[in-house]
């Protein structure tokens, strides 16, 4: 999710795109308590706007990134490169067994910006963030939530297409779903992102997408296998115009975003 200013019109939403998700990386910045001289570890870095932003923004500071994807760590250390950026590294792991590799330095902070809604046993996940942290080390994440309930993405039948698609074996966790596993490590804060956030953010996405229809089709085509293209086009628009319904429900105080800053539980 990008961060908005208030009133900005869906009309606007893709034209503003760009310097609302700088405002939410402010913001995740801020929040995780970043600065010059740390060691941070993002998990689950995806594509790695974040990881070379905050490489960018603070030169001092070390970024190691864990992805899945071998072709998203060529991406984003070729980028790193081209930006001259050289506190940047990215490990490609699966994060249900990952493990710092043999030698590496504890952490400083660990983020994680929308990868705990893919992982289940939040016991041992968090066990495993807090072998990763240093005494005084500190955990920020980032999830999509439900205000009071949490449901597992599980398609149940052929018109739930959500789940089968999209977020298959995914989770909607409640608000207050990471206050109960806290084993190793401590809760310190814990804020709110209102949903209509999210929702511009989805609308962006959607603009864009309908903007640049013809080279999607062109991609989805390789992807998707031939013939594909049209009925995944379909998919993704209604999958985007799903979200922006959703976190816009209520004014954004149904389903909306929550951050969460953890501190290890030995440091004192």
């Amino acid at each position: 999710s990008a961060l908005y200013e208030p009133g900005t019109p869906v009309s606007q939403a893709a034209e503003k795109l760009g310097e609302a998700e700088k405002r939410m990386f402010d913001l995740y910045s801020e929040r995780a308590m970043l600065r010059g001289g740390l060691r941070v570890l993002e998990l689950g870095c995806g594509w790695g706007s974040l990881t070379l932003y905050n490489a960018a923004k603070f030169p001092t500071s070390t970024f190691v990134g864990v992805s899945y994807s071998n072709s998203q760590r060529e991406f984003i250390m070729a980028k790193a490169e081209r930006l001259g950026l050289k506190n940047v590294q990215i490990i490609t792991a699966d994060m249900n067994t990952f493990k710092l590799p043999k030698g590496m330095e504890a952490f400083d902070r660990v983020i994680s910006i929308e990868m705990f809604e893919h992982m289940k046993n939040y016991d041992k996940l968090l066990k495993k963030v807090s072998d990763c942290l240093k005494d005084d080390g500190m955990l920020f994440v980032h999830t999509f939530n439900h205000k009071s309930f949490s449901y597992h993405f599980v398609a149940k039948g052929p018109d739930d297409w959500m789940s089968k698609y999209f977020f298959t074996g995914g989770t909607m966790a409640s608000a207050h779903t990471l206050h109960y596993f806290q084993k190793d490590l401590d809760l310190v804060s814990h804020w709110h992102v209102n949903g209509m956030h999210y929702a511009l953010t989805s609308e962006a996405w959607l603009q864009n997408m309908d903007r640049n229809e013809g080279p999607i089709l062109e991609l989805f085509e390789e992807y998707y296998g031939k013939g594909n293209s049209q009925l995944w086009h379909a998919r993704w628009r209604a999958f985007f115009m799903a979200c922006a319904e959703l976190f816009a429900y209520d004014n954004g105080n149904e389903w909306f975003v929550a951050f969460y800053l953890f501190k290890k539980r030995s440091y004192k």
